[in-house]
């Protein structure tokens, strides 16, 4: 029998906030998009958008998420703003979790033995596992029966073979902790990986494939035919890239020694690593947003022009590491917030592999946020600004699983 429900709804919950697409799988477009911002805060609001027709904002305050959802689906179903006559019109829902552990290598529908184990990784995933838990329940609360799925960000890093993923510590801590490297923006690798590989005509099983997902968050992965091999953060999204306010990369030790120095926890600690420093740091507090940097940078401020030179030494470093691993590059791909816009970013780490025969196109380059090969016709590696589209990517696996 023909699946005849074709619109899925993707959501991404925070703690106080709720993002949400309503994809038609037909031909892969959304419907209508929104955020639900201040959930269970004074001054809640709504913003829902329509596609083809005008925004429609709701302003009023919900004591929890499953409040929310519910005027999520009074707008999606709105005579006037909606874009469907009823919830029977969504096939499925897709819920970004960010923290799947060893068990999901992959999409899977939700049931209760999957929200147990969402619930186990919390402590690996404070600030996200708890919110993303609550959207699913909200939505069960909301639309009895509906097939939920949930998208790990973890599942993408599954792939990495044993001698990628694990830490150089006694293995008890793995056997009892599972203590490993999970990387993370994994629905967003995988997107850009598998769609870099049709775009340039790449073979499905052979390419050798490097994202950077350059943002306020950042990481790098490494791919063979769309299967990860390695990619650059940990058990925490903490290791790898400098990031916004991120510090990546340190020596452990470092924790230690400023507690000592500052008579500080090892909580106040890493709330400095993962808040306070990155660019933010490194710049003297200018801000923790690129562009910021870039113009401090372009007005003579040393410290922001270290932080900025810092940031994209770090990347050639990653990438040119992942080269190695694979034995080579078809094709490296920039996407997210810096990746997608930051031109002197991408020529900067294109011109890096110049020694690989990697040729950037400068005109090609001149871009934002749109799919484009910005290498040379002759280049020996294929060099793309890749806008990802994590969502649609969560909607695939859930509109896959759903007609199962």
């Amino acid at each position: 029998m023909e699946f005849l429900m074709k619109n899925i709804l993707v959501i991404n919950c925070g703690s106080s906030s709720l993002k949400y697409q309503l994809i038609n799988m037909e031909n892969e477009e959304p419907l209508a998009k929104g955020l639900f911002e201040r959930i269970a805060i004074p001054g809640s609001k709504l913003t829902h958008e329509p596609i083809g027709k005008d925004k429609y904002v709701v302003e009023k305050d919900v004591k929890d998420h499953t409040e929310a959802i519910a005027l999520v689906f009074e707008a999606l179903t709105d005579k006037d703003h909606g874009v469907i006559k009823d919830a029977s019109e969504i096939a499925a829902v897709g819920h970004r979790v960010v923290q799947g552990g060893v068990k999901y290598p992959d999409s899977v529908v939700i049931d209760d033995e999957v929200k147990a184990e969402i619930k186990k990784y919390c402590d690996l995933a404070p600030l996200h596992n708890p919110a993303n838990l609550m959207g699913i329940e909200a939505v069960e609360k909301a639309m009895p029966g509906i097939t939920n799925v949930a998208a790990f960000d973890t599942s993408f890093g599954m792939g990495m073979p044993e001698k990628a993923y694990k830490y150089a510590i006694p293995s008890e801590y793995y056997d009892k902790y599972h203590i490993r490297r999970y990387g993370f923006h994994g629905t967003s690798h995988m997107y850009v990986s598998q769609e870099a590989i049709k775009f340039a005509g790449l073979d499905k099983d052979t390419a050798r494939v490097i994202v950077c997902h350059l943002g306020n968050g950042a990481s790098i992965s490494a791919s063979i035919g769309g299967k990860c091999i390695d990619s650059s953060m940990g058990l925490t999204p903490l290791e790898g890239l400098i990031m916004g306010t991120r510090s990546g990369d340190i020596d452990p030790a470092i924790v230690q020694y400023i507690c000592d120095k500052e008579n500080r926890s090892v909580d106040e600690v890493l709330n400095i690593l993962n808040k306070k420093s990155g660019v933010l740091g490194m710049s003297g507090g200018i801000s923790s947003d690129f562009r910021d940097i870039e113009n401090a940078a372009a007005d003579g401020n040393k410290l922001a022009e270290v932080a900025l030179e810092a940031f994209r030494y770090r990347i050639i470093k990653y990438v040119g590491a992942y080269i190695a691993a694979m034995g080579g590059v078809d094709a490296i791909c920039f996407t997210a917030g810096v990746g997608e816009n930051d031109k002197e970013t991408r020529r900067i780490v294109g011109n890096a592999f110049g020694y690989l025969g990697a040729k950037i196109d400068d005109n090609a380059n001149n871009v934002r946020g749109k799919r484009t090969m910005i290498s040379t016709p002759d280049s020996k590696v294929k060099l793309i600004l890749m806008p990802t589209n994590e969502e649609l990517a969560i909607a695939r696996d859930a509109y896959r699983l759903a007609k199962k």
